[in-house]
């Protein structure tokens, strides 16, 4: 199952700390966007789930 990010929850006001949290680089943000997790990198660690501090991040 993969994961994705809550648009309602992701402020979206900043660079995402979790680019640098992922292993694989599996998160990208184009700006202060919405940040995207590419499904085909994830390794499904939970390491962007344990440190989201919105909580924005689940499995979909």
């Amino acid at each position: 199952m993969a994961l994705t990010i809550d648009k309602n929850r992701c402020p979206q006001n900043h660079r995402c700390p979790l680019l640098k949290v992922c292993p694989v680089g599996a998160i990208s943000q184009n700006g202060f966007g919405l940040p995207v997790i590419d499904d085909e990198k994830c390794i499904e660690c939970g390491k962007c789930t344990r440190y989201c501090g919105m909580q924005a991040v689940y499995k979909k």
